[in-house]
């Protein structure tokens, strides 16, 4: 997975969304109904790092691969949506098998 372009974007969505799910489900509430910051604080460097290096990844694939504006932006935006990097992988994993199989024939 980590070997493509496409793999790394797709193993860093993984992580952005699972950061994305603890920050709204586990962080937001200790914050609002226990009254304990501290996990928001933490969980928002990490998801923060970890939505900076999806940018940066999704750059990197848009430069390599060409993809057109609207198939970048569509994996942008389903990063601000709790579920869109799970919802997304699957496509990116088929845009990955299509990329290999047309730089590697056999």
């Amino acid at each position: 997975m980590l070997r493509t372009p496409i793999g790394r974007l797709r193993a860093i969505g993984i992580l952005e969304g699972i950061s994305y799910l603890a920050l709204l489900g586990i962080a937001m509430p200790l914050k609002y109904m226990a009254d304990q910051p501290e996990p928001v604080k933490i969980l928002g460097w990490i998801h923060g790092g970890l939505f900076m290096a999806l940018c940066l990844a999704l750059l990197h694939v848009h430069w390599v691969t060409r993809w057109g504006t609207l198939c970048s932006a569509g994996v942008f935006v389903a990063a601000f949506l709790p579920f869109g990097p799970f919802v997304i992988d699957s496509r990116l994993k088929e845009k990955d098998q299509q990329l290999q199989v047309e730089t590697n024939p056999q």
